[in-house]
């Protein structure tokens, strides 16, 4: 007991203890305003590119409305920011705290990073967009998942780096992907040219397909050493 009392009434205790508490004081400070960022630009992001799709549709408003949610870009914008709304208003009731959940951040940032280097690697050189629809572009491919990445480095938490919950997110592409592939071939819609059964054929979808599931798989198991080596030389 003594001793106890002696720790806790020693100046050089007292003022670590200030200092650390100050330090996470900040840091919720500074990450509210990243979450704040994150989430206007994202959100701004998404409009925009749904009013640019509407204002430059090849289809009616209807099918436009369903092929605007056709994309895996969009889609996974849309997550991200629905996880940055959730915690700038910090939403914690069902469903909301499912974005709260185990591995949720770091599985939202792998996909998210696979947005953008798809489209840096594959589809960039197929698109040249200009005036707005070019800041949207750079801003729901490369500034988003560029900012995510840094949001993911500096708020994980140790049970985000827990690979089965992690995982268990592969389910949003697989669900995703057979819904593109089944309307597709019911529209002869694809919004990606590498699943457009009818242009490249089945293997080569499948074979695709096999290869980002692959990124997918080793982005996450990369993100998870990451993490885990930021911790073991920064425990706080």
């Amino acid at each position: 007991m003594l001793s106890s009392d002696f720790r806790s009434e020693n100046p050089l205790t007292q003022a670590r203890t200030f200092h650390i508490q100050n330090r996470w004081q900040t840091l919720k400070k500074v990450k509210r305003k990243f979450e704040i960022f994150g989430f206007s630009i994202g959100w701004f992001a998404i409009i925009a590119q749904f009013f640019l799709m509407l204002e430059n549709r090849q289809a009616d408003i209807p099918e436009t409305i369903i092929r605007f949610f056709s994309f895996f870009t969009i889609l996974t914008n849309i997550i991200v920011a629905l996880f940055l709304t959730i915690s700038v208003f910090r939403f914690k009731k069902f469903p909301f705290n499912l974005f709260l959940a185990k591995g949720t951040l770091t599985a939202i940032t792998a996909f998210i990073v696979i947005v953008g280097l798809v489209y840096q690697i594959v589809l960039r050189k197929i698109w040249e967009p200009t005036g707005l629809q070019y800041i949207v572009d750079e801003l729901l491919h490369t500034i988003i998942p560029l900012f995510m990445l840094g949001y993911w480095f500096f708020n994980i938490r140790k049970e985000d780096l827990l690979l089965k919950p992690v995982f268990n997110w592969l389910i949003y592409p697989s669900i995703y992907l057979v819904f593109i592939i089944v309307r597709g071939n019911i529209s002869g819609y694809y919004p990606y040219p590498f699943l457009n059964i009818k242009e490249i054929g089945y293997e080569s979808v499948l074979l695709n397909i096999t290869v980002i599931f692959t990124i997918a798989i080793v982005i996450m198991i990369a993100l998870s050493i990451i993490g885990k080596f930021k911790f073991k030389n920064n425990p706080l």
